[in-house]
């Protein structure tokens, strides 16, 4: 009797053993690694590999290695004092947009020969050596090598600061900036209750501001006396501007603006008075993928990286490229 209590008492043991490990699984990732499809030597890659950057501020290409170059990203790109789970999703984020980008473009060799990435956030991501600190590092060492990837192929891994109450898909938030080729099942328009303490802007621009943008990106309206929201995207966003007569596409107006001036196209009014243009909207950033401001607010929630992620990329697993 005492025999078969001792299997019986070794038997419940064991089973919530092996019960607590499934939620503790579930809870914090997402199981066993997948490897992406055979593709180019970046997705090919079992060891870390090297990267020639950029050094904007210089103009000159320093070499090192991968996971090195992250963490400069990482700090730079997200607040390094923010939760552990959001900087770990930032750097799973991070590493897919650098391993997509040199898989399908080649990085920025065209623009920098010799180069495969660059620090300068307008070709390419945002990077900042000197703003590292031991939590970026755990959270880029904790993901190391870990990519997401759709049908076996690495995403196109956008990211943004705040989606002010909804994400864009990538034509609706980026316009013509996206090539012809992509269709992104993965990239659905999502529901964000998460927003920064300033997500509502404002911005002031001079009549002359906004007709040189409008004849930058699509022809001269002439002295501008009129601006108003044209067309707009699922999420509310302006796909375009009528400035005077002229149909000017939202997304690459803003960009000739300035992005930190007209922080996003979630336009809530338009203005014209005097010799000035006064814009409000929500947001900031195209809108499109991770919101990271969100990522935050999750994490300070309990979500894991993992889960952020899954939030942010339907249907997507994650894969590993090196130990």
């Amino acid at each position: 009797m005492r025999f078969r209590r001792g299997y019986l008492s070794f038997g419940v043991l064991a089973l919530a053993l092996v019960v607590l490990g499934y939620f503790s699984l579930a809870r914090s990732g997402p199981g066993p690694y997948a490897r992406p499809l055979p593709g180019s030597r970046w997705t090919q890659a079992t060891t870390e590999p090297d990267l020639r950057v950029y050094l904007n501020d210089r103009g000159t290409i320093e070499t090192m290695e991968f996971e090195r170059y992250l963490e400069g990203v990482v700090a730079a790109e997200m607040n390094p004092s923010w939760p552990p789970e959001a900087l770990k999703a930032q750097a799973i984020v991070a590493r897919t947009f650098t391993i997509e980008q040199l898989e399908r473009r080649g990085g920025v060799q065209k623009l920098h020969p010799g180069a495969d990435v660059s620090t300068d956030p307008e070709e390419f991501q945002a990077y900042n050596a000197s703003a590292v600190t031991d939590a970026v590092r755990q959270a880029v060492r904790e993901t190391r090598g870990v990519i997401i990837i759709y049908r076996g192929r690495p995403i196109r891994a956008w990211f943004h600061s705040d989606a002010g109450g909804q994400t864009a898909t990538p034509s609706e938030g980026l316009g013509s900036n996206v090539e012809a080729e992509g269709d992104f099942p993965y990239l659905s328009r999502v529901r964000t209750p998460w927003s920064s303490p300033d997500s509502e802007w404002t911005g002031t621009f001079t009549l002359d501001e906004i007709r040189a943008a409008a004849a930058k990106v699509a022809s001269n309206p002439g002295p501008v006396t009129r601006v108003s929201v044209g067309r707009k995207g699922p999420s509310g966003r302006a796909l375009e501007l009528v400035v005077n007569e002229v149909s000017v596409p939202a997304p690459e107006f803003r960009l000739a603006l300035g992005r930190t001036r007209m922080k996003s196209t979630l336009i809530t009014s338009i203005e014209v008075g005097g010799d000035r243009v006064v814009m409000r909207g929500k947001g900031n950033g195209h809108g499109v993928g991770l919101a990271q401001w969100a990522a935050k607010a999750m994490a300070e929630e309990g979500r894991t990286a993992w889960e952020i992620i899954q939030y942010f990329y339907r249907g997507v697993r994650l894969a590993k490229l090196w130990p």
